[in-house]
């Protein structure tokens, strides 16, 4: 049901490293993207796939992780990503890509938590650093990269309470919490 893959389709952060995910299964995942909406049909997204220990290595030191997490300075060697999408956005097709790559990264994203795979989608990104190490060619503009793998955490959901904070947290069992507004704290009543 669409629901359960939403509810378990979280922002992991740490997962099982030595657990593989083949190219194949990224190329499904990149799949579902490429079935999904884009603005005019435009189509501009174009992706890197990396499930080599090697070219992770290159990816993993450009990101940022749990910028609320003030005192944890990422996943650790053996709880990375096993495997990663650079999104990135084609210029000469389009300049503004529009919701076209948020639309990809849940399609994505959703696929994965079908196979049992956790994400994790990252803006955060030493994009200048990433293009240059890639050596991706400067008429793509990196957009985001999906960080994926056999998550090695729990996630669960709270509801905001009076406070209205919204930041994630995690407790001393290191259990991951994620605040949610309330259904009725989001709809209009006009």
């Amino acid at each position: 049901m669409i629901r359960d893959l939403v509810i378990k389709n979280r922002s992991y952060r740490r997962f099982d490293q030595s657990r593989e995910i083949a190219e194949g299964t990224l190329r499904e995942l990149v799949d579902l993207a490429r079935l999904s909406a884009s603005g005019m049909n435009a189509q501009p997204l174009k992706y890197i796939l990396s499930a080599d220990k090697k070219k992770n290595d290159i990816i993993f030191p450009t990101l940022a992780w749990a910028a609320y997490l003030k005192e944890w300075d990422g996943p650790q060697e053996g709880e990375r990503p096993s495997a990663y999408i650079v999104m990135l956005g084609d210029t000469t097709i389009r300049k503004n890509f529009g919701y076209d790559p948020g639309i990809a990264a849940q399609s994505i994203l959703l696929g994965a938590v079908e196979k049992g795979i956790g994400g994790c989608m990252i803006a955060s990104v030493k994009r200048e650093v990433l293009q240059n190490k890639l050596r991706i060619p400067d008429w793509y503009e990196i957009l985001l990269v999906l960080a994926l793998g056999y998550p090695a955490e729990t996630v669960v959901l709270d509801e905001i309470e009076h406070s209205g904070d919204i930041k994630y947290w995690r407790d001393e069992k290191d259990i991951h919490h994620v605040p949610k507004r309330k259904l009725d704290d989001i709809i209009l009543k006009l």
